[in-house]
């Protein structure tokens, strides 16, 4: 009889106070709402906690990380190994200090930006408009209506696949646009940002600006992962893709958005296999149609499942 990782888990990190569940559904933690279970989804108590079971873990066992499931698509065969889940209070606290937020990597980016605009720091108000988390943003380089993570951090905390504390500098994590150059096995668990003194009223009309211009734009009341593609150099992805005559194609119960042709959405009974499908025939009749090769922006996990 094999021994189940739950139980191998708990063997080898007894102390563990976070909850470690096994074959646990993730689909309803994502925005498109599809896809396969996690062989062990485990929600860490605090930063000590996940620390513990990264040291005590075999190294063979892989780790992957999510957030609120904005910006992934899992796949229909599931994650194996560990996904890793931050929340509670350990990881969604914000503190302000002078012209400095310490914010947890579960804290969402709506939720910074508002955080900021109530202690009067200008600079953040472009996380109203990123449907992610502050971990997500960190991994990614996140922006949009003209900020970047980048124009506004200072350092990033994060446990590496070691169980080890690492702290990152502005310059260490190697920004670049929609990534970050940061080592793959850290899970980031804080950050520092630094705003600038702005007046309260100013910044948050600017976030109702942003919302105002989301909600216009793209199709945010739908089951979707934002934006797929990264926008090419020079270019827009939206764009190539509309040339390319995509908008509004559809592949099992998904769809390219017909408001907005860079988000793809679930119209209901989509599978995982179904959006990632329809993605990448979007990827071949671009490439066909102006010869720019587009990459993904959504992140995608798991295990492709085989066609009957």
């Amino acid at each position: 009889m094999t021994t189940s990782l739950h139980d191998q888990i708990r063997a080898a990190a007894p102390a563990l106070r976070g909850r470690l569940l096994a074959n646990q559904p993730l689909a309803d933690l994502t925005w498109f709402r599809v896809g396969g279970p996690a062989e062990i989804l485990f929600t860490p108590a605090d930063e000590e906690d996940l620390a513990l079971l990264l040291a005590a873990l075999d190294p063979a066992v892989p780790v992957t990380v999510i957030g609120l499931g904005s910006n992934l698509i899992v796949r229909d065969g599931g994650v194996p190994g560990v996904v890793v889940r931050l929340g509670g209070k350990a990881f969604g606290g914000i503190d302000v200090d002078g012209d400095r937020l310490r914010v947890g990597t579960a804290v969402p980016d709506m939720r910074l930006a508002k955080a900021a605009a109530e202690a009067g720091l200008d600079g953040l108000a472009f996380f109203r408009g990123i449907p992610g988390s502050v971990g997500g943003a960190l991994r990614m380089n996140a922006g949009a209506h003209g900020g970047e993570t980048t124009d506004v951090l200072v350092e990033a905390r994060g446990i590496d696949r070691g169980g080890a504390l690492r702290v990152f500098s502005h310059a260490a994590m190697g920004f670049t646009y929609r990534h970050s150059a940061a080592p793959e096995d850290v899970i980031f668990t804080s950050a520092l940002f630094r705003g600038r003194p702005g007046e309260r009223a100013a910044i948050e009309a600017e976030m109702e600006r942003v919302t105002a211009a989301r909600e216009a734009a793209q199709p945010i009341r739908e089951r979707t992962g934002g934006s797929t593609f990264k926008n090419p150099e020079g270019g827009k992805a939206w764009q190539l893709v509309d040339a390319a005559g995509c908008r509004g194609l559809t592949i099992g119960g998904a769809q390219v958005s017909e408001m907005h042709c860079n988000f793809l959405i679930n119209r209901g009974g989509a599978t995982a296999a179904d959006i990632e499908g329809l993605g990448e025939e979007v990827r071949r009749r671009v490439r066909e149609q102006s010869g720019v090769e587009l990459h993904w922006e959504i992140k995608r996990i798991g295990v492709e499942t085989t066609p009957a």
